[in-house]
């Protein structure tokens, strides 16, 4: 394949043979699990091929293509990837497999709109990371919403309409404003709608506070952020299993990279003027929203409530302007992607047996389920952020940098370490531990082959990272060097 076209590729091929798969439709269901598993396997291969010609030394936008889309209004088709989105278009390809993989069996209606679903979306969130056009990237941006606006309509629990529908009013109203952002920079760019030239257009600091409101509210919702969480718990508890995996693992790292690519280097003044708001923000997430899990009874309430105060510790890194918290939120984010997947896929894997998430029904699992045990364990304690998992190593550098900046913010900050570890050890020790009291918990059985190869991927990934994250390190340091730069020079004319 050639390099000057693997990001359409990869936005591309996804979505065609998530067409294929709808036109294809439920009468061939052997042939429609086969597809959507080629197409999702053969995106991630496009995307291993940019990692592998990615160059580390350079912050500059790698695989650029532009060619013009709309040349009336000065609209291109502009993509491109640097050190911060690369891993997230890998992260979307290879999470797409394996929702794949997890739905083969687990879906028994409409198998081929749901895979269908999930092909698009999955084309539609690289696109979102590689946009370098304003127009282009809230197109991509606002049409992630209707794959999964359907996934979690059409496939969902019983309050599924009630979900679906705060969900797409919080998230698309959010994102209004962003769009009349973006309309105001393209007026005062000289009449671009690249990202790149926004990046350098002299703003007053009220003007950059504006603007850095608008971006706030789109990606502070996507997060999401406290107090505009409240449509998350909701969504995953009423979502299916792959549903919540795209969710908490893709879908929310949105948020956090549009701060990164729109809000912090177009408006640098103005995130400087209110880190202050963006960090008591953030320590809300991190020590309130984590109380707030301990006393969940729905195991995929809480989880998604942890995910909350998980990326409290990705939006605290990026807005104490240190390299290393900077660099340990985009880890965060990466490992929170593992862990959130791997953790509903576990509440997935007890669903399907019970049907019921709720914590009270179990006990005693670890005696009939050893094998998934010992998975879950591994998920938990990088929930937690044991050392030698993911989850240590984005929370760790994250409270080292914020200490350099702001001590008293890093305290507080690792008081949602021990919180964290309080409501996930609970939660495993009354799902696994104990006798068993419950004949549903007697007849379980352990996991398949099917749930072995999804959960021992994310496993292997989790210890990874836990254990040798420099690769991952490698690829981020220099464009977040670059970012940082950016956010030091001051745009207000004069």
């Amino acid at each position: 394949m050639g390099t000057q076209a693997l990001l359409s590729q990869s936005i591309w091929v996804p979505i065609a043979f998530g067409v294929l798969v709808l036109a294809v439709g439920d009468r061939r269901t052997t042939l429609v699990k086969w597809l959507a598993l080629l197409g999702s396997t053969v995106t991630f291969v496009i995307t291993l091929e940019l990692l592998a010609g990615f160059d580390t030394h350079t912050a500059a936008m790698q695989f650029v293509e532009r060619v013009p889309w709309i040349p009336s209004l000065n609209i291109d088709y502009h993509l491109g990837v640097d050190g911060i989105s690369l891993w997230f278009v890998l992260l979307t390809s290879f999470l797409t497999i394996l929702v794949v993989i997890s739905s083969w069996t687990n879906v028994h209606r409409r198998l081929a709109q749901f895979l269908g679903a999930f092909l698009i979306m999955d084309g539609l969130m690289i696109g979102v990371f590689c946009a370098l056009d304003a127009i282009l990237f809230y197109f991509f941006w606002e049409a992630t919403l209707i794959p999964m606006f359907l996934i979690i309509g059409v496939w969902g629990g019983p309050r599924r309409v009630y979900a679906t529908i705060k969900f797409f009013l919080y998230t698309f109203l959010g994102s209004v404003l962003m769009l009349v952002a973006l309309l105001y920079l393209h007026f005062h760019s000289g009449g671009s709608f690249n990202l790149l030239t926004f990046q350098n257009t002299p703003l007053g600091l009220a003007a950059q506070t504006w603007i850095f409101l608008a971006f706030f509210l789109a990606f502070a919702v996507k997060i999401p952020m406290w107090p505009v969480h409240t449509w998350l718990p909701d969504a995953h508890v009423e979502a299916p299993t792959a549903g919540s995996v795209i969710l908490a693992a893709v879908m929310l790292k949105m948020g956090a990279y549009g701060f990164l690519r729109l809000s912090l280097p177009i408006t640098p003044d103005a995130s400087h003027h209110l880190a202050w708001l963006m960090i008591l923000l953030s320590l809300i997430a991190i020590v309130y929203i984590a109380l707030v899990a301990i006393v969940q009874q729905d195991m995929k309430k809480l989880v998604a409530y942890s995910s909350i105060a998980h990326m409290g510790f990705v939006t605290l890194g990026f807005f104490v302007f240190d390299a290393t918290a900077v660099e340990g939120g985009i880890i965060q984010m990466l490992s929170h992607g593992f862990i959130s997947a791997a953790m509903f896929l576990c509440i997935g894997v007890l669903y399907d047996r019970m049907h019921t998430r709720d914590i009270h029904a179990y006990g005693g699992v670890a005696n009939v389920m050893p094998i998934f045990a010992s998975f879950m364990m591994l998920f938990a304690m990088g929930n937690v952020g044991l050392p030698g998992t993911s989850g240590f190593v984005g929370e760790f550098m994250v409270v080292l940098g914020t200490y350099q900046v702001n001590p008293w913010a890093a305290i507080i900050a690792a008081t949602g370490l021990i919180t964290g570890a309080g409501y996930t050890l609970w939660l495993f020790k009354r799902v696994m531990f104990g006798g068993v009291i419950h004949r549903e918990v007697a007849a379980l059985t352990d996991l398949n082959a099917q749930e072995f190869l999804v959960l021992g991927s994310l496993a292997v990934l989790t210890l990874l990272m836990g254990v040798w994250p420099a690769p991952f390190l490698d690829i981020v340091h220099t464009s977040v060097q670059h970012l940082l730069t950016q956010v030091a020079a001051s745009k207000i004319p004069g």
